[in-house]
């Protein structure tokens, strides 16, 4: 008798396939994942499924967001820009971490969680996820302190 696999499952088995990706990512491009590889990542559709560019514009986040990808159009093969805050544009060097953060949301869609991005970025930076929470927390920070998206 075949056994059903339940929304747990396949919730489970997602978060188990991000950390996977997430190594094979730091094993790639690490261990130190910089600005000068990020579109050398982006551009690897082993590990970025659809296109991606990077802007630096706040008009697009919401209130406190560092990093948000948006569609190109209503298919992802379209491709996606990930907007990320202009504060970061001085700090180039932290901006693989966020955009490690939304990549789980281009290539799995909103039946990705937050906790599948904690997984993917700590996984492919090396980082434990309580450890790569606080450093997103700490950059997201000056964000919500400044009032400004």
């Amino acid at each position: 008798m075949a056994t059903q696999l339940t929304a747990d499952d396949a919730k489970v088995s997602l978060n188990a396939h991000v950390a996977s990706k997430g190594e094979e990512i730091r094993a790639k491009y690490g261990p130190t994942i910089a600005w000068k590889d990020l579109p050398l990542l982006l551009a690897d559709r082993v590990y970025v499924r659809y296109p991606c560019t990077i802007e630096f514009n706040s008009e697009p986040l919401q209130s406190g967001e560092f990093a948000h990808p948006v569609p190109h159009g209503d298919r992802p093969e379209d491709g996606f820009t990930i907007f990320v805050h202009p504060i970061f544009m001085t700090q180039l060097s932290l901006v693989p971490m966020l955009v490690l953060y939304q990549l789980v949301v281009v290539n799995y869609g909103d039946f990705a969680s937050a906790d599948d991005a904690l997984t993917f970025g700590a996984a492919a930076l090396g980082l434990s996820e309580d450890e790569y929470y606080e450093k997103l927390c700490e950059l997201a920070d000056p964000i919500c302190s400044c009032g400004t998206a």
